[in-house]
C-alpha cells in the first residue's frame, strides 16, 4: 500500500528527525557519526540548507534545519540514502537502516527555535548518557558555545541577533536546573 504523501509545511526551520529500525544503533563507532556528519556538511552545501542545532545519538538524529521544503525532503532523502548504503557496507550489513521516513516539526519564530534546538542538545543528558551538553561529541552544544570550533555545516548566524554563546549557555543551565529540580 503506498503511503500517504506528506504534509509539505511552509519554507522555514524545521526539527528533523530519524530513527534506526526496530530502534537499532545507526552509529556503531566514532567513524560512522564523523561520517554521517560529513553527509550532513555535503547535503547542506549542496542543497543550500542551514543547519541551526544537531545531535546524534546511538539510534536516532536530531537535525534543525532551515530550507524550502522541497530541498528538505530532497536533501535528508539524499543524507539518509547515501549513510545508509556506506553503514550497510562498512557493517557487512543489508536492508533498511533507518526504521520509517524521517519525522518533522514546524518552528515557528526564533524563540521557538532556541527552545527546538535547547530540546535537542539536551537529548544525552535525559537519555542519560552524559550529564552535561558539552561532555556529548556528537551534538553541536559545543560549537555553539565556543568551546569547540564551528564546523562548516553549522549556521549561527540565526541567534546572534538576539542571544550570544554565553547567554545560550545560561539558557541551557536553566533548563537543566528546572529538569533536576524537577526529578
Amino acid at each position: 500500500m503506498a503511503r500517504t504523501p506528506r504534509y509539505v509545511l511552509p519554507d522555514g526551520v524545521t526539527h528533523v528527525f530519524a530513527r534506526g529500525s526496530r530502534k537499532q544503533a545507526i552509529y556503531v563507532r566514532a567513524a560512522d557519526a564523523y561520517r554521517f556528519l560529513g553527509g550532513l556538511d555535503e547535503m547542506t552545501q549542496r542543497f543550500e540548507i542551514a543547519c541551526l542545532g544537531y545531535c546524534l545519538m546511538p539510534n536516532h538524529y536530531h537535525l534543525v534545519l532551515d530550507a524550502t521544503r522541497a530541498e528538505l525532503s530532497r536533501g535528508i532523502h539524499r543524507l539518509n540514502g547515501m549513510y545508509a548504503q556506506w553503514f550497510n557496507r562498512e557493517h557487512s550489513s543489508w536492508g533498511h537502516l533507518f526504521g520509517d521516513r524521517f519525522g518533522s516539526n514546524e518552528v515557528f519564530d526564533e524563540a521557538d527555535a532556541l527552545r527546538v534546538v535547547r530540546y535537542v542538545l539536551l537529548n544525552p543528558v535525559r537519555a542519560g548518557l552524559c550529564r552535561h551538553p558539552r561532555e556529548w561529541q556528537w551534538s553541536s552544544y559545543a560549537a555553539t558555545t565556543g568551546i569547540r570550533p564551528r564546523p562548516r555545516f553549522l549556521s549561527l548566524d540565526w541567534m546572534s541577533d538576539f542571544i550570544s554563546p554565553t547567554g545560550f549557555a545560561e539558557y541551557v543551565e536553566e533548563a537543566l536546573l528546572a529538569e533536576a529540580s524537577a526529578a
